[in-house]
């Protein structure tokens, strides 16, 4: 059995139970609170216990014995459980620690991640490592089990094999299989991603979906094959269609679909009881949508929208953990449970004062503890800066491919015929389309096309972001993508936007070429000055990280760019395979 499998060790457990006889002292006790009782949907005046990170007691009795016990008086707060993100995509730029460190100081203090950069990135081993690192933090870590790629790549048998699959949902700090982007496989046929539903399943680990605009038609059949949530949900409609036939909805706010608002306006009006089955998610959104915080935003909006605040509080906890099975440890201020706790000024601010974490403090009376969160060896757990030997030439940027891509918002690509000579080293400023290549990482193979809709103006941009850990290069100039290119080799990995032989702007991405090192807010910074960058040269929708996150992603029509080719969703087809260098 896994070391991690208990999460307290019997010994552990007796001197819990040696604090309430009076031998042991609690570590924290927090007198005269008022705190939400979400099983009872009721608000209760308790002294609570906590040892170490631990609820230990909740009640109306206080321990005999207090030397060394740090004793909070509570009579100007309103306690409520810490809240938990469900669908957190960890590696937008910041990575796991980062994000972790900047949403516990508004009260989101576990995390239910997706493990897709690890998988494709990482030996099972060092995932394992790095997976079991970062819970020792004082934020709670928990992770998926991808059962497929997101993408097309060539040892795809390898990394999804039933060996790494079975490791990953036996691992306790996995809590779900999915999301399931490879759901139409599901649907075809596909009998060896039904084997996995349904040893998830069996080990009480629910399977998220991925069904934009599903009919009731597809929903039903998901349901069947073992689905039992999602978090695509558009509008209040589609929730009523989830929650009717059985799923939990797990309802959006993010970068590139806030929706929230409207679907609980739609909700509230619709007079269906729906919330026992939903609760929130921010879907990985970029760094500088999280300005003003994460779940406890969520919250904020469904107040402001009617949402009963009772309600509204245990959307964003105990709903998150019935749903996974992990009620005894998460979602309430009961004893047993991890002691994750927000202090509100009042029951109408979701937005906590003070925020316990596994019984540290991260955030007290307003001020951060930055001490909660110590620095971690990112070399030491495989995330070193990352190491390109080798180059490009000119010689590798020759397009001559009558098939484009064409963008029609952030994410959504169809093909297009290229009309405009792509023969010279230079493109026109007068349209919109660019030069685009992605390149192994590991200098292998490349796939060239033009990439229409990115931006007019746009000279030279490398990306080592993108989901696979390709290298994207996408610029109307070829000598200004080459110096892209080689900047973002000198920094470790990164984004450099290149004009008129010189750098406008750049993120350094030391952390395996994908993520970065600094605290949310510096990185908020650069971000918004990347993406103004790119606002000014003529980029049209709203999230350019998103369409690099996404060029590969084979979950989305039309048409991707992947390490196997240019790729047809609709089809299953490589129209053009990438070739070796």
């Amino acid at each position: 059995m896994h070391e991690q499998s208990y999460r307290w060790k019997s010994k552990k457990i007796r001197e819990q139970i040696a604090v309430i006889d009076g031998s042991v002292t609690p570590t924290i006790v927090l007198t005269n609170a008022t705190y939400l009782n979400v099983q009872m949907k009721i608000w209760l005046k308790a002294n609570i216990w906590i040892y170490e990170d631990r609820i230990i007691y909740v009640g109306d009795q206080f321990p005999s014995d207090t030397k060394g016990t740090e004793i909070v008086d509570c009579q100007s707060y309103y306690l409520v459980p810490g809240y938990i993100e469900p669908h957190v995509h960890p590696f937008q730029l910041y990575n796991p620690l980062s994000f972790a460190q900047y949403a516990s100081k508004t009260g989101t203090t576990t995390f239910v991640n997706d493990n897709l950069m690890l998988t494709l990135q990482m030996t099972k081993k060092k995932a394992f490592s790095f997976i079991e690192k970062m819970n020792e933090t004082v934020a709670t870590m928990y992770w998926w089990c991808r059962f497929d790629g997101q993408t097309e790549i060539r040892n795809d048998e390898e990394v999804f094999s039933t060996r790494n699959l079975k490791s990953w949902l036996n691992h306790p700090l996995v809590m779900q299989g999915g999301e399931l982007t490879s759901w139409p496989k599901l649907l075809d046929g596909d009998d060896f991603i039904l084997h996995w539903v349904q040893e998830a399943n069996a080990r009480k680990k629910p399977v998220e979906g991925h069904f934009p605009g599903a009919s009731e038609k597809t929903l039903t059949k998901m349901q069947l094959l073992g689905i039992s949530s999602d978090h695509e949900a558009m509008n209040g409609a589609d929730v009523i269609k989830r929650i009717s036939q059985g799923y939990h909805a797990s309802l959006r706010y993010s970068s590139i679909r806030p929706d929230l608002p409207l679907i609980l306006e739609e909700l509230e009006a619709s007079g269906v009881y729906y919330y026992d089955q939903t609760f929130f998610n921010t879907d990985g959104s970029t760094p500088s949508f999280y300005e003003n915080g994460v779940i406890d935003r969520a919250i904020a909006i469904a107040l402001d929208k009617g949402v009963p605040l009772v309600e509204a509080y245990r959307m964003a906890t105990l709903n998150v953990a019935t749903h996974f099975y992990m009620e005894k440890y998460h979602g309430s201020i009961a004893p047993g449970r991890i002691a994750n706790i927000n202090f509100l000024e009042a029951k109408e601010k979701p937005t906590p004062v003070s925020v316990l974490s596994k019984g540290r403090w991260v955030t007290k009376d307003g001020a951060v503890q930055e001490e909660a969160f110590s620095e971690q060896d990112w070399s030491a757990l495989g995330l070193g800066s990352l190491k390109l030997e080798w180059e490009l030439s000119i010689d590798d940027l020759q397009f001559s491919m009558a098939l484009g891509m064409e963008m029609v918002n952030e994410v959504i690509i169809k093909p297009y015929t290229v009309t405009v000579d792509v023969a010279m080293d230079r493109l026109s400023t007068d349209h919109d389309e660019s030069f685009l290549m992605l390149v192994d990482r590991a200098g292998r193979w490349r796939v060239n096309t033009i990439l229409k809709g990115f931006g007019t103006h746009v000279e030279g941009f490398a990306s080592s972001y993108s989901n696979t850990g390709d290298i994207v290069l996408i610029g109307k100039d070829k000598q200004s993508m080459l110096q892209a290119f080689q900047r973002m080799k000198e920094i470790g990995g990164g984004m450099v936007l290149v004009e008129n032989g010189g750098v406008v702007s750049e993120i350094p991405l030391p952390l395996a070429g994908g993520m970065s090192n600094c605290k949310m807010e510096e990185l908020m910074n650069q971000e918004s000055e990347l993406r103004q960058h790119l606002f000014d040269r003529g980029y049209p929708f709203g999230d350019p990280v998103y369409t690099l996150l996404f060029l590969s992603s084979t979950h989305l029509p039309y048409i991707r760019i992947t390490p196997r080719g240019i790729y047809d969703v609709m089809n299953k087809t490589v129209l053009f395979p990438s070739i070796m260098r």
